[in-house]
């Protein structure tokens, strides 16, 4: 039986899980860990798969705070061939949190209402990780751990937003 086609499906985890034919891209996280960049720009035309790719990289690298969802996250790499890459990269998995920002629900009719949907996406990934804010709370000083709170609670206007 033929493996669908993942057309307009950009969440890797679905990918893998509801068995869509996927072409194997892990092996862009060896290049970018090799590459050792502070930013990296993803230039590719529409519909080639970047936010994909991103989606990718966020399920690979992100720490969720919740064990069971880093085993499973895992579980998705698995026979894929950032598996076979080595050590000193499988070891990166679930190392940090990720914030997945997409400019998608920012193209709005008018300028307000796509600050408006960006900063409710700010602060939805804000709040995604409040667990690991709260379990690393000694690290920040008051100040810092305030800024997230207002972040995350959709408190912020948009120059503060822009500083944040």
């Amino acid at each position: 039986m033929k493996k669908p086609l993942p057309i307009g499906v950009d969440n890797f985890e679905r990918v893998i899980t509801d068995g869509y034919y996927y072409i194997d891209k892990t092996m862009l996280i060896k290049e970018l860990l090799d590459l050792k960049g502070e930013v990296n720009l993803f230039t590719r035309p529409r519909r080639f798969g970047k936010t994909l790719n991103l989606s990718m990289l966020r399920y690979f690298f992100e720490d969720t705070g919740d064990a069971e969802k880093n085993a499973r996250n895992k579980a998705l790499f698995q026979g894929l061939k950032i598996m076979e890459a080595g050590e000193e990269y499988i070891e990166q998995m679930g190392s940090c949190p990720v914030l997945n920002l997409t400019l998608k629900s920012a193209k709005q009719e008018d300028y307000d209402t796509a600050c408006y949907m960006m900063r409710c996406e700010i602060a939805s990934e804000f709040d995604r990780h409040r667990d690991i804010l709260e379990r690393g709370r000694e690290l920040l000083t008051p100040n810092e751990y305030e800024q997230y709170l207002s972040v995350a609670e959709e408190k912020v206007d948009e120059k503060q937003l822009r500083g944040r």
